[in-house]
């Protein structure tokens, strides 16, 4: 018998499969959270886990990796136990201030790029596009936007500082500091008379009575993020009629919203926007996930 109190090494496999059984009764997906949490503990990839089953783990690693499950059977997000979250192909760090980034949010930085890609003058090098983007939480959007692109500079704003200080960091961590100014600010007052290629935004825009209480992850998620008031419009009523003097010629406006949402949010837009195009976009599941405003130019 061990000095360890009888403790016996416990394999890969063996832990894995202990917490895949633990997390199994309260979340949808067990194998693969469960890969991810004791990967993050043994600072190894998914891969390596499958091609080293057999190996042995000390038992401040399976301690470890057991709070880890038993806080992700809470319903905590995942993104907020490892500190990281993917987007667009790139890991950003978030905690309980910001917004875990979603994959549906990446359709918006296809069409944003696509945009902005179309909108560079060949004949004029230095030309350098200005995007502003509202409600930047993590500043995974306007990160995705200054690193995808270099021929762009990106504002972000947001009502919480400590948001910022999570986007600032991130711009930090992908060199694309010098690119991205962030700031603190109210929707889009306090910008000035400056004009803007394009404007994104990713507002609260869950109906204050559809918000979900715990185990939920997304009650794990700042309140202030989520909460759009009665309809979840509330804020972009606020937000769309302060847009237009902020946007050049042919500018595009991309306002992220839930799929129940959108029809509401389109209207809104049509009566700050009565002569530019007005759509409402899809997401990569079907859903209309975002209104689209094309200025006129």
């Amino acid at each position: 018998m061990s000095s360890s109190g009888g403790y016996r090494p416990q394999s890969v496999s063996e832990v894995l499969a202990r917490g895949i059984v633990s997390l199994a009764k309260y979340i949808d997906s067990p194998r693969t959270d469960a890969q991810l949490l004791l990967s993050s503990v043994l600072g190894r990839d998914r891969a390596w886990l499958l091609a080293h089953s057999d190996s042995f783990i000390s038992r401040p690693q399976g301690e470890r990796f057991a709070e880890l499950c038993e806080k992700r059977a809470t319903g905590m997000p995942i993104a907020y136990i490892l500190g990281t979250a993917g987007f667009y192909g790139r890991e950003f760090v978030v905690n309980d201030k910001v917004l875990v980034p979603r994959p549906e949010s990446e359709v918006l930085v296809d069409d944003l790029l696509h945009y902005l890609r179309g909108r560079l003058d060949p004949t004029y090098p230095k030309q350098l596009l200005t995007v502003l983007d509202v409600g930047t939480g993590s500043g995974a959007i306007a990160c995705t936007l200054a690193a995808e692109l270099a021929a762009v500079t990106v504002e972000g704003v947001d009502i919480s500082l400590a948001a910022l200080k999570v986007a600032e960091h991130n711009a930090r961590r992908f060199n694309v500091f010098a690119k991205c100014k962030f700031r603190f600010g109210d929707l889009a007052s306090g910008i000035g008379d400056r004009h803007f290629d394009a404007v994104v935004a990713n507002l609260p825009y869950l109906p204050t009575d559809a918000i979900p209480k715990r185990p939920d992850p997304l009650s794990f998620e700042p309140h202030e993020a989520l909460d759009g008031g009665p309809d979840g419009l509330a804020l972009y009523r606020r937000l769309v009629p302060m847009l237009p003097p902020l946007l050049k010629p042919g500018a595009l406006v991309l306002l992220e919203a839930a799929p129940p949402t959108i029809a509401g949010l389109a209207e809104i837009a049509r009566t700050s926007f009565p002569n530019d195009e007005v759509l409402a976009m899809r997401d990569l599941s079907g859903l209309e996930r975002y209104v689209r405003i094309l200025v006129a130019r």
